[in-house]
């Protein structure tokens, strides 16, 4: 219990659990335009950019490599669309050109970085499957103050960004900005992705933002408690990753913060009251014997 008073632990704790909110709360919205995929490219698409970032500044800031970050996967959702408007190949086809084109050149770029001994020295290698243990009060502050951005975005746009996802025909008559709502949604996207790539990694950071949002779908068919559902899941993900990756010298924090996201997951599967396993099969079983008592026994005259 000594490390849960340590000042470093609680500070990384809260940054955690405030980038599960966001994520929880941002993967409701790509879950509801049916972009679960977008997320996983751009998380990957994310890696270049921040080992360019090092390359450049040849030290581990992490305000300067999230603006890296960011660069490159906004450049990856570029490409995406260019990709699906200007050939043949559908948006699905095109995401896991760029998920699998960027990752590669960031692993590559990684590769050259460690090479010369200067990506190992500054835990750069943290950024695949996220150390939250390495951060430093700085990072915690950056971390917090972009996911407190998130969710401010989500909450004081909320009726805009649900004509947006279930009505946009409708959206678009009162003189709602698609354009403009489209380019907040990607640049959503994208800060969400890469606020967690310290703490979560980028590989992982799709997961964060997906997971919570399709537990939160097993539960409710209301669209505003399923993005509280999915940041409560999101936030408590982030808070028992936190706690079981710092019981051991030098754990991946992300890891664990997606395999907590799953724990709910699973429970959401089994027993969540909106077409949960268990709570289908025990529905099966009431409505097959209601049937049976309510079924009108044959006469014997009838059964000749």
């Amino acid at each position: 219990m000594s490390i849960l008073a340590s000042a470093n632990f609680q500070w990384v704790l809260v940054s955690a659990i405030l980038l599960g909110l966001a994520a929880g709360m941002f993967g409701t919205l790509a879950y509801w335009r049916q972009q679960s995929l977008m997320s996983d490219a751009l998380s990957h698409a994310a890696l270049p950019g921040v080992v360019i970032a090092f390359m450049i500044l040849n030290e581990k800031n992490l305000l300067y490599l999230i603006i890296g970050a960011a660069v490159s996967a906004l450049l990856g959702a570029v490409f995406i669309q260019v990709i699906k408007a200007n050939s043949r190949i559908k948006e699905d086809a095109a995401m896991g050109i760029i998920l699998s084109v960027f990752f590669g050149a960031g692993i590559v770029l990684l590769t050259i970085v460690n090479s010369s001994g200067g990506g190992n020295q500054s835990g750069l290698d943290s950024f695949i499957f996220g150390q939250a243990a390495s951060m430093v009060r700085q990072d915690v502050y950056i971390m917090s103050a972009l996911a407190g951005l998130v969710i401010f975005m989500i909450a004081i746009a909320f009726k805009e960004w649900k004509l947006f996802l279930f009505d946009p025909d409708f959206a678009k008559g009162l003189g709602l900005p698609m354009t403009t709502m489209n380019a907040l949604y990607v640049f959503g996207l994208v800060l969400t992705i890469v606020i967690g790539i310290q703490a979560v990694g980028v590989i992982l950071m799709a997961a964060l933002l997906i997971i919570p949002a399709v537990s939160a779908r097993y539960w409710t068919h209301s669209f505003r408690s399923m993005m509280m559902l999915s940041a409560a899941f999101g936030g408590m993900s982030g808070a028992l990753g936190t706690f079981f990756s710092a019981q051991g010298a030098s754990w991946p924090t992300g890891p664990f913060i997606v395999l907590s996201a799953a724990g709910f997951f699973l429970v959401s599967l089994f027993i969540g009251k909106e077409k949960g396993l268990l709570i289908e099969y025990v529905e099966f079983r009431q409505q097959k014997k209601a049937g049976a008592s309510h079924a009108t026994p044959m006469k014997e005259g009838d059964r000749s």
